[in-house]
């Protein structure tokens, strides 16, 4: 509790941001829904085997799954708010659709006679008899479909459209419970509180309902043209992936272009999402830099048969080549920390047995009880390679998801995990990353991944971010991400603050 306490105090304002996005994201959404399934509903009416086809496709496109969905829209819209609407309108459609047209439909037949025996015309039959007749059905199509909004618009924030999915994502990725429950408990809150206002909407009379329809329509739009009218055209738009550690180099990007570029407007977008999305997004033009690390490049961007070696210069070198010529990316000068896999105690532990190095192992090899990610588990350049390395042979492992990891060894379940040398955890839970002397992970140094085009644009772009080429040590980046992660600090300001204090960014 006293950790939720802590995030609503230091991140009031950004929480309040993202309850903003998340209602704005999801009103848009609910009213195009509306707008495209409630007069097809109405045109299909007496048309049963046209509506069934529609039902039919609707209800295919719902089974896609939302994170292929959007990876298939960034190609061709882009990031942020554009694909995050289609996405959760497309995923609307089929509850409206379907409500509507049963509840136009189900009328009784008796009903339609005596409207037709009166005299009323189809358009007056349809306003007068058959849409308030339907009308509970089209609002629990409404309210069923707000509530499926609301929980899918969290995936929002994987492609930069913000929203409280920020907050949760951002709980999974560092193990933090205390975010996680603040976007699902909000969330969950906006989805009660708005499935509440749609109910009593039902119960006001069709004129009522049409003119609160109207008007939102009318503020949306309004707030949305105002926002393209007032926000300044932004020349460069930075992305990071999930955590703490992409956004402090983002911010660093960031203060470094426009202090020595003025005129050029920068915006950055934390917590993108993962690799694939950043990619994709990099390779479209609707981002222009995000940071990556060498042997991600070798891995799981680029078509190549040597994969990464041992040595950093060599796979920087051999990522670099790829990129330009698979891609035509530019690949800046990399960082001095390396952010690769690395085997983790406590420092008692490591005092007691002196372990300084990963070799130091084999002497202890008995008395290891490890806790491993499935993945470095199993993996050729996880603890079957390493073991065959250093000739170890554990007494005890098991697999837990990575998320766990940490505490696990915190609370002595385990006494030796796999993580990141730039873990906060790491310091959080007083653990020492045990030096890997016979350098057998690849290296994982990060990098500025930019498109060519923009630095056609902007040539001095270059000079600008190679300056951090070489900086910024394991110490560093562990204790910075430590400040964001744990303490709670911004981002912008721990970044700033380093590169003011390394000279690299002149004070203001």
């Amino acid at each position: 509790m006293s950790g939720i306490i802590h995030i609503f105090k230091t991140q009031g304002n950004d929480i309040l941001n993202s309850i903003g996005q998340h209602i704005s994201i999801s009103l848009v959404s609910l009213l195009i829904a509306a707008v495209i399934a409630i007069p097809l509903a109405i045109l299909l009416m007496r048309h049963k085997r046209a509506a069934e086809f529609i039902l039919n496709v609707t209800s295919v496109l719902q089974t896609i799954p939302s994170l292929a969905l959007l990876g298939i829209l960034i190609p061709l819209v882009g990031i942020g708010t554009v694909p995050s609407v289609i996405a959760l309108v497309v995923y609307a459609v089929m509850p409206i659709f379907q409500n509507t047209y049963s509840g136009l439909t189900t009328i009784d037949p008796n009903l339609e006679e005596a409207a037709e025996a009166f005299g009323l015309s189809r358009s007056k039959k349809l306003l007068k008899i058959e849409i308030p007749l339907a009308m509970p059905m089209i609002i629990s199509g409404l309210r069923i479909a707000m509530v499926m909004i609301i929980g899918t618009a969290t995936l929002a924030a994987l492609i930069g459209a913000g929203g409280l999915g920020t907050y949760i994502l951002l709980g999974i990725e560092t193990n933090n419970n205390s975010l996680l429950i603040v976007g699902a408990v909000l969330s969950a809150i906006l989805a009660l509180i708005f499935s509440a206002l749609i109910r009593g909407i039902s119960k006001l009379s069709l004129r009522k309902i049409g003119i609160i329809l109207a008007t939102l329509v009318v503020l949306v739009g309004g707030v949305a043209g105002y926002r393209v009218i007032a926000q300044p055209k932004t020349t460069i738009t930075i992305a990071g992936k999930m955590g703490s550690e992409p956004e402090i180099l983002i911010n660093m990007y960031k203060d470094l272009i426009e202090q020595d570029n003025p005129n050029i407007k920068v915006t950055t977008k934390a917590n993108f999402g993962g690799t694939s999305f950043l990619y994709k997004a990099l390779k479209s033009g609707s981002i222009d830099i995000y940071p990556e690390f060498t042997g991600t490049v070798l891995e799981s961007l680029v078509k190549t048969k040597k994969g990464a070696t041992h040595d950093p210069e060599a796979t920087y070198e051999l990522a670099k080549k790829l990129l330009k010529s698979q891609e035509d990316l530019e690949y800046l000068k990399p960082m001095k920390y390396e952010n690769g896999y690395a085997l983790v105690v406590k420092k008692s532990f490591a005092k007691k047995y002196n372990l300084k190095t990963v070799s130091d192992l084999i002497a202890v090899e008995s008395k290891i009880n490890a806790g491993f990610d499935p993945d470095f588990y199993q993996l050729s350049d996880g603890y079957p390679g390493i073991s065959k390395a250093y000739n170890l042979k554990f007494g005890n492992t098991q697999t837990m998801e990575s998320s766990i990891r940490y505490k696990a060894i915190a609370n002595d379940k385990v006494n030796l995990v796999d993580g990141y040398t730039t873990d906060p955890q790491i310091q959080e839970y007083n653990l020492v990353a045990l030096k890997d002397d016979k350098s057998f992970f690849p290296p994982y140094q990060g990098a500025p991944l930019v498109s060519e085009k923009l630095l056609t644009k902007y040539p001095e772009i270059r000079k600008t971010l190679n300056k951090l080429a070489g900086k910024i040590s394991e110490t560093d980046m562990q204790k910075m991400n430590y400040r964001v992660s744990v303490k709670h600090e911004k981002a912008a300001a721990v970044a700033r603050e380093y590169l003011v204090k390394h000279g690299i960014l002149n004070k203001k």
